[in-house]
């Protein structure tokens, strides 16, 4: 008999904004579903929540782009298990949920969830990539609940 494969997770999360309420558990369980689904067994991933000044400078310091971006992830190492940092904008999200017709805390969800596709190999450069991205996104928000409109 072959024994259950170790799930080993450790999720963080940082809420360095005053915009927008979380759910931190629903957090955690769309980062858990993402990273259970991509096959990964060891993971440490931080999610920091923050306002447009501050991700607009690290979108400008790390990517040299102007202005406030809605998610941002960098892949930190893979050596004992997948490393990495999640960053996404409470008032982008604000702003963006009203076009979309959801709560803005689904909207950040969905941010998360995309940034987390990202750190397990997803790639949204072309649109047949992110048509196959969104399929992901939309299968993980179905899991927790959330309807995507």
């Amino acid at each position: 008999m072959k024994p259950a494969a170790c799930i080993d997770f450790t999720i963080e999360i940082a809420n360095e904004q005053s915009y927008l309420s979380l759910e931190r558990r629903l957090l955690r369980r769309a980062v858990r579903s993402v990273l259970r689904t991509a096959g990964v067994r060891k993971a440490r991933i931080s999610v920091a929540v923050v306002d447009d000044a501050t991700i607009a400078r690290l979108n400008w310091r790390y990517l040299r782009h102007r202005g406030p971006a809605d998610v941002l992830s960098f892949a930190l190492g893979e050596d004992d298990g997948l490393e990495g940092e999640v960053i996404v904008g409470a008032q982008t999200a604000l702003r963006a949920a009203p076009q979309y017709g959801w709560l803005p805390q689904d909207e950040l969800l969905l941010y998360v969830i995309h940034g987390i596709l990202h750190l397990v190999g997803h790639d949204d450069s072309s649109p047949a990539l992110r048509a196959e991205m969104q399929k992901h996104e939309t299968e993980v928000l179905k899991e927790l609940g959330i309807k995507r409109r």
